[in-house]
């Protein structure tokens, strides 16, 4: 059995609930769609009138594939990259950074880069010139990905039909930044009507923020499955 995250859409809060299954260990694809499928099951059993997406490579929903950081694609200068290789190739390092020729490279070579685990601890982002800081954690992720899923319309249309978003890949004890988690962003904020702001002045986005959110779910013993929630204004 494993534990995972699902980022549920709230009025003005994102519940970050934990739900057990069952873990199907393996590299293969196969694999990750068993845990998935299962991972789904288990939260629908507790809320059955949800429509959960699973965002990553390994989904088996094209939308869903296709909003995971490998293949959501950004124009940089006039130029198509992935989303992965736009986050890792904005770090900047205590000893280097940002390592910009990872912008141009693929996501897969992006994010095995050496230099990456080389260069000591994160400081902050540089993006074309234009500095991001390092706090809060996930800032600069989240903020990059609902600018480039707003850019899409046909995306961001089809992500407002789900409830609730999950990332097999992602463990909140290893990981701090998760797709899953920018999704729930950007469609609570949608439907709340913060989403334009935010897009107008990306420091609005702070005001989400709080020190338990940047971490690891905690438990609510009264109410079964893990959870927090993600306050909105």
């Amino acid at each position: 059995m494993a534990k995972r995250p699902v980022f549920v859409i709230g009025e003005r809060i994102i519940d970050i609930k934990e739900i057990e299954f069952t873990w199907y260990p393996g590299f293969a694809p196969s694999q990750k769609i068993k845990s998935i499928i299962d991972l789904h099951k288990s939260y629908i059993k507790l809320n059955p009138s949800h429509r959960v997406l699973e965002i990553s490579s390994k989904s088996t929903e094209p939308l869903g594939q296709a909003l995971s950081a490998f293949n959501l694609i950004v124009n940089i200068d006039g130029k198509d990259i992935s989303f992965e290789s736009l986050f890792q190739g904005s770090k900047v390092f205590e000893n280097g950074g940002p390592f910009e020729d990872i912008l141009w490279t693929s996501a897969i070579n992006a994010k095995r880069d050496v230099r990456l685990r080389t260069s000591g601890d994160i400081v902050g982002f540089r993006l074309l010139g234009e500095d991001w800081p390092s706090e809060p954690k996930t800032f600069f992720y989240d903020w990059m990905y609902i600018k480039a899923v707003a850019d899409k319309p046909e995306l961001l249309e089809k992500l407002l039909e789900y409830d609730a978003f999950t990332d097999i890949e992602f463990n909140p004890k290893k990981s701090l930044n998760c797709q899953a988690k920018a999704a729930a962003l950007i469609v609570t904020l949608y439907k709340g009507g913060f989403l334009q702001d935010v897009l107008s002045e990306p420091k609005l986005l702070k005001n989400f923020y709080s020190e338990e959110t940047q971490t690891k779910p905690k438990r609510t013993a009264s109410e079964g499955p893990d959870q927090e929630q993600l306050k909105l204004f």
